[in-house]
């Protein structure tokens, strides 16, 4: 049976996103300095706070007057910029990489294994890159990877081991060996990276395309063996997150204001719709904004029920889409 047709098209609204923005974004996509590479790891750890293109705007805009020169032929302010949605292809493999650079914090393992495995799954898999750019830089991607299909690869059984030994929390533990044992064929890997300032409209349509072709995927596939490997019961994701130090460790968010900043916002929905969660330390030294000074990065592991998506788009378009400061 032919797959259904994949939608790349985007809201055909332009998008601000700042020169200086997608200058540091785009440093992600090269490969040949260390410097880069640390840039990009700062632009992917830094929480996403903005709501709003009234937000977004302003806070591109500062960003941009803050890193221009003196040189009067640099631009000022913000650009349009159109985002689409493409299968990712082998040229990604850079672009995928930086923005990986950090997820598993400091382990030595097989991260170019795990890209391949992600770049070459294009039946449910999205990257988003600006339309028409040249420089093929990727602002973001999206994936899910059935654990019990790939286990037998190194990157997977590596990663987890890894998530076997950061968790010690011993009401969850019992459940995460569940879903990474006997359970593992049921289990999504849901593993999203964005740079720093995407825009915030982009992620609603950016889940709905890999829960779409999740679900595509379990009647288009050609074999039975690859229909149901999509047939998830649960996500697992894994994520950052700083808690402010005056706060002791929790495994759920304690809804008191500010105590904890997502790195990604849609990561506060996953995390409250998740049937177990934990926190742990990171030891890799992440370079962090002025503002987060009186935080602590910390690691977070989230499973999350396939009955709970759609209930996660739902609150993600309304979080996307309500007012700055609602």
């Amino acid at each position: 049976m032919p797959r259904r047709p994949r939608k790349r098209p985007l809201n055909p609204r332009p998008l601000t996103f700042s020169p200086f923005a997608r200058s540091a974004a785009l440093v992600a996509c090269i490969n040949s300095a260390k410097q880069q590479i640390n840039e990009s790891e700062y632009l992917m750890d830094t929480p996403d706070k903005l709501k709003g293109n009234g937000h977004i705007k302003n806070t591109l805009e500062e960003a941009s007057m803050q890193s221009e020169s003196s040189d009067e032929e640099d631009f000022e302010g913000v650009v349009q910029a159109d985002f689409a949605f493409f299968d990712p292809k082998p040229d990604d493999f850079h672009g995928v990489k930086i923005l990986l650079q950090n997820y598993l914090d400091d382990k030595q393992w097989d991260l170019s294994g795990f890209v391949d495995l992600i770049l070459e799954q294009t039946t449910v898999g999205t990257v988003v890159k600006i339309e028409g750019s040249e420089d093929d830089g990727i602002f973001s991607f999206v994936s899910a990877l059935n654990l019990g299909r790939y286990k037998d690869h190194k990157c997977i059984t590596e990663l987890m081991e890894y998530l076997l030994t950061i968790c010690q929390e011993k009401d969850v533990i019992n459940d995460l060996k569940l879903l990474l044992g006997e359970r593992a064929c049921d289990v999504g890997l849901l593993v999203s990276q964005h740079v720093m300032n995407l825009p915030p409209q982009l992620l609603p349509p950016l889940y709905d395309a890999v829960f779409d072709e999740v679900s595509w995927a379990t009647e288009d596939e050609p074999t039975e063996d690859l229909r149901s490997s999509f047939e998830f019961k649960f996500y697992i994701l894994i994520s950052k997150l700083y808690k402010h130090k005056r706060t002791v460790t929790k495994s759920k968010p304690n809804g008191k204001e500010n105590d904890t900043i997502y790195a990604k916002p849609e990561d506060e929905i996953f995390h409250k719709l998740s049937s177990w969660s934990f926190n742990f330390p990171l030891r890799k030294q992440l370079v962090s904004p002025d503002e987060l000074k009186d935080y602590r990065p910390m690691g977070l592991v989230m499973a999350v029920g396939a009955d709970k998506v759609s209930t996660f788009r739902s609150e993600l378009k309304s979080l996307i889409d309500s007012p700055p400061d609602s």
